[in-house]
């Protein structure tokens, strides 16, 4: 079984967890096939610098060469960056292919998890979660994220399940699961490029002390699998909600024509999303992106500090 040895952690981060300071998670496959260059470049820059000032350390996680890699050096993301979608998009079953090919890899949801898990890292921030696709029914095409939220002990802090996604029966698989979706500061599911889903979260969680009082109990009482904190995107980024709907609806028209699935889904609906909304979908994305790793960066505070009267 690998361990903790086979990371390539910076020298920052690893300070960091020795020290018991916080440190989030950030995901590569935002940098190589969310965003075209250099944008995604000067976003996963914001996010990091997001990261710190809530007073966290961040740990941008990907695969190079074969190596995981925990913390990224400004020219390995910008490497990611320019090499974009040749980059392998990494879940779960992708990892010891390409780690046994030495090749390089972007994490997804998934993916990003697991290595944050062998890290010690407790807190990821990403964009949205992935979920059960619209048609499932017939495809059966379900994202490995909610498999490995049911698994795997990070809290994943997210502006809420992806809006080209089928939500409702993301949430009943997440709940079969025994995943629980907290809003935070919000009594309704947020669905990404808007701040409500129209479904109702499970929980409302208003600080990010309460977050943490939340995590250490859970996974204190063994409750294995992670917790979604699901934040709404700020209302002066969001998007109009039937404009973003039916160009969503577009988009996945177009993808099913041309027969488009698996791994390829998001990158090519994001893609046409940004075209038909003329940029200002990636605007909404970069915008909810920073957001939530601010919040988890405070989230990341709490949890280090372990003052959760609750906890004890």
């Amino acid at each position: 079984m690998l361990d903790k040895s086979t990371l390539d952690i910076t020298t920052k981060v690893a300070a960091a967890l020795d020290a018991g300071k916080p440190v989030v998670a950030l995901e590569s496959t935002i940098i190589s096939h969310g965003m075209p260059y250099p944008k995604n470049v000067e976003t996963a820059a914001a996010v990091e610098d997001a990261v710190r000032d809530a007073g966290a350390t961040p740990a941008t996680i990907a695969i190079l060469g074969g190596h995981l890699k925990v913390g990224l050096l400004a020219d390995e993301i910008q490497y990611l960056g320019k090499k974009g979608a040749q980059v392998i998009k990494c879940s779960r079953r992708d990892l010891p292919f390409v780690m046994a090919r030495k090749q390089d890899g972007a994490t997804t949801v998934a993916a990003t998890m697991i290595i944050a898990a062998m890290a010690g890292i407790r807190v990821f921030a990403t964009g949205g979660i992935g979920g059960v696709h619209r048609g499932a029914e017939e495809t059966m095409d379900i994202s490995a994220d909610l498999e490995e939220l049911a698994s795997t002990d990070v809290a994943v802090v997210c502006a809420g399940i992806k809006s080209v996604l089928d939500i409702g029966r993301t949430l009943e698989y997440l709940e079969t699961h025994g995943v629980p979706v907290a809003g935070f500061q919000t009594d309704t599911l947020p669905a990404f490029y808007t701040r409500d889903s129209g479904f109702a979260v499970d929980y409302r969680v208003d600080t990010a002390a309460e977050v943490a009082a939340v995590m250490n109990i859970k996974w204190d009482m063994g409750l294995r699998g992670g917790i979604v904190i699901a934040v709404p995107i700020p209302e002066e980024h969001a998007l109009d909600e039937d404009e973003i709907n039916g160009v969503i609806d577009e988009a996945i028209a177009e993808m099913q024509a041309r027969k488009i699935t698996g791994k390829e889904t998001t990158p090519f609906l994001l893609a046409r999303i940004a075209e038909r909304t003329a940029g200002r979908s990636l605007e909404a994305n970069i915008e909810l992106v920073k957001n939530n790793a601010r919040v988890a960066g405070e989230i990341a505070v709490e949890f280090s500090r372990g003052r959760s009267p609750l906890s004890r």
